[in-house]
């Protein structure tokens, strides 16, 4: 088969379509002028490059059409009326292809070739308007298809943008779950681990306080699991049960969130000031886990066991600020980064190297179980003021054990999460340049 670039083969077949059915006439069933053949193959044979060149096969099928309709009279045999296929074709292809500013112009043109076909060899008003009405005809299904493929193009950009926004919502959720598994992980397992190692301490010098020890232990877990319930159950499959109303904490769970910190050894003060009014759930959720995430790195890292926990209510904006109990009151640093032998880190009292564990820098008050010349060692229990603030037991124990172990600080994606949920209920947080304070600001609407 004659290869032709750019000419398909539907496109070829069209076109012998529309070139036999333009020469049969002038052939059958008397043979016409040389000429008036050829004149019939050039008005549907520019059929074969309608795609590629539009306006070019469509102003050679015209002219070629029209010439031989003015020639009628030149032929001892008139041809029998016939439809100008090879224009009809190109009409089509000009309605469904051809750009907006280019549709008045060649309806324009159109028009007057057709008109000059018709009006000059006085054809017969049947004739004519069997020809008119083809014309429209052809370029009516033209604007059709043109008007389904922007539906289907539309369609397909719909799809798309439905497939991107779905994608973009399957990230954000498993971005909201991650952040809500490390809030749950990270404060629960922190409360669950602090109270585990002052047990052992408080069963043998406070047995009242280890009782309170695993009940904080206890409540810890059984709220970790609910929250854990809650966050999964997002995850279930269809016809799965519906979380719980409520299920996910908000500003109402505040309470026992400071209530089982302080059962933590931490001394948690909240503050409200203004009138609480109905927040989103997402701002309220957002709100306890930003003051979630302040005590866990209170919990784990503070010099001063104790925060300050403050709701501020605007018009339009609650402001929630989670100092921490040494903030700058004293020129006190936090702990940051990893401590261990000939490692300088800031720490309370001065720079450089801290004290070994085991070892109490300072002016003791409160009881000291062992031997304390200069320098305690043992297990200290009571208040420490110095390196060692060991009013909380924990502190004492790991000092007294005499095992070199050290507090270790592993940089997380804490802040990261604050700043995330804050902003994905269009608020922002910042945190103070040393660490002391967090401030997040959210808005009520």
């Amino acid at each position: 088969m004659l290869y032709l670039p750019g000419v398909s083969r539907g496109d070829a077949l069209i076109a012998a379509a529309a070139v036999a059915a333009s020469v049969a006439p002038m052939l059958v069933p008397y043979p016409r002028a040389w000429w008036a053949v050829a004149l019939a193959v050039l008005g549907a044979a520019p059929v074969l490059w309608r795609r590629t060149h539009l306006v070019a096969a469509g102003l050679v099928a015209g002219a070629a059409t029209t010439a031989l309709a003015l020639s009628q009279s030149a032929l001892a045999h008139p041809v029998l009326p016939f439809l100008p296929y090879g224009p009809l074709i190109c009409t089509y292809t000009f309605a469904a292809q051809a750009p907006p500013a280019w549709r008045p112009i060649g309806v324009a043109g159109l028009a007057a070739g057709v008109t000059a076909s018709l009006v000059l060899p006085h054809e017969s008003l049947d004739t004519s308007r069997a020809v008119f009405t083809s014309f429209v005809a052809a370029y009516a299904l033209g604007a059709s298809t043109r008007a389904r493929r922007a539906q289907r193009e539309a369609d397909r950009e719909r799809a798309r943008r439905l497939a991107e926004e779905r994608a973009a919502a399957v990230a954000e959720e498993r971005t909201r779950i991650a952040r809500d598994m490390h809030d749950i992980v990270t404060h629960s397992v922190g409360l669950m681990m602090v109270q585990a190692e002052a047990g052992p301490l408080a069963v043998r010098t406070h047995p009242a306080r280890a009782e309170a020890a695993f009940e904080a232990i206890a409540d810890a877990g059984r709220d970790a699991v609910g929250q854990l319930r809650a966050i999964l159950g997002t995850l279930r499959g269809p016809g799965g049960p519906d979380p719980r109303p409520g299920a996910l904490p908000g500003l109402d769970a505040l309470p026992d969130l400071a209530d089982r910190t302080r059962r933590a050894g931490v001394a948690v003060t909240v503050e409200e000031h203004g009138t609480r009014r109905p927040v989103p759930p997402a701002v309220g959720v957002a709100a306890y886990r930003i003051v979630q995430e302040s005590l866990t790195n209170v919990l784990r890292h503070a010099e001063v066991p104790a925060a300050l926990v403050r709701l501020a209510w605007e018009p339009r904006t609650l402001t929630v600020e989670v100092t921490d109990g040494a903030g700058d009151r004293q020129g006190r640093h936090r702990r940051v980064g990893r401590t261990g032998p000939g490692r300088a880190v800031p720490w309370p009292g001065g720079t450089g190297t801290p004290p070994p564990a085991g070892t109490v820098t300072g002016t003791v008050t409160g009881t000291v179980t062992g031997t304390a010349t200069g320098t305690a060692t043992g297990t200290v229990t009571g208040t420490a003021t110095g390196a060692a603030a060991t009013d909380r037991p924990w502190r004492g124990r790991r000092a007294g054990r005499g095992e070199g172990r050290r507090e270790e600080y592993h940089g997380g994606h804490g802040i990261i999460g604050m700043r995330e949920r804050a902003a994905a209920c269009g608020g922002t947080l910042t945190v103070d340049p040393r660490g002391f304070t967090v401030t997040a600001v959210l808005p009520l609407a």
